[in-house]
């Protein structure tokens, strides 16, 4: 298997990192923090090696004129690209099939793909929903994102605790109005 994370570099410039902030690299403590980093960032940014659209590529046909499918409160973790804190939270995706539906499984792993990399919250809800408009071809996708910062929580502003939420909209869910409607009543119910 191609290994994408090179842990061997990893673990020699977090301990140069830890000998920049004047720390022992050498102290009980800190001995194994390298190796661990690295084995944590193998996981953090697994998502990389995987390609999301893959995930949703075995579908099942759906009779046409099917109702919005709604999967409210999946959780996700990610890393914050501008400074590599975590964010996490729960994403919320809904969809009008026209001929193709997947296993509600599916949609929680491409959340799990496109968020197991370094990303930005606004950039994830747009992968999500290009990537279920792109494969499974629905009249449209509505995406949630509510998420913390650690960023916010614990450096410049310090607020913990205070969530950003984003929508991403498209197709009959961004034009129609009973569309959004039907979308925001999925939200609202969870």
């Amino acid at each position: 298997m191609h290994q994408l994370i090179d842990k061997e570099k990893i673990r020699e410039s977090f301990r140069e990192i830890i000998i920049s902030i004047g720390e022992n690299p050498d102290r009980d403590g800190l001995l194994d923090t390298p190796k661990r980093l690295a084995v944590l960032y193998e996981e953090l940014f697994s998502g990389l090696k995987l390609n999301p659209d893959d995930v949703l590529s075995q579908s099942f046909q759906e009779p046409k004129n099917s109702d919005m499918i709604g999967i409210v409160g999946i959780p996700f973790y990610s890393v914050c690209e501008h400074h590599f804190l975590p964010f996490w939270g729960n994403v919320d995706v809904a969809y009008i099939p026209v001929d193709k539906i997947v296993g509600i499984s599916k949609v929680v792993k491409v959340v799990e793909v496109l968020s197991k990399r370094p990303q930005l919250q606004e950039r994830l809800g747009t992968q999500l929903a290009n990537c279920i408009l792109d494969t499974l071809s629905p009249s449209g996708v509505g995406v949630r994102i509510e998420a913390e910062h650690m960023c916010m929580s614990m450096r410049n502003i310090k607020k913990p605790g205070t969530k950003v939420i984003t929508f991403n909209k498209l197709g009959l869910i961004d034009e129609q109005e009973s569309s959004q409607l039907e979308f925001y009543e999925i939200l609202r119910k969870k």
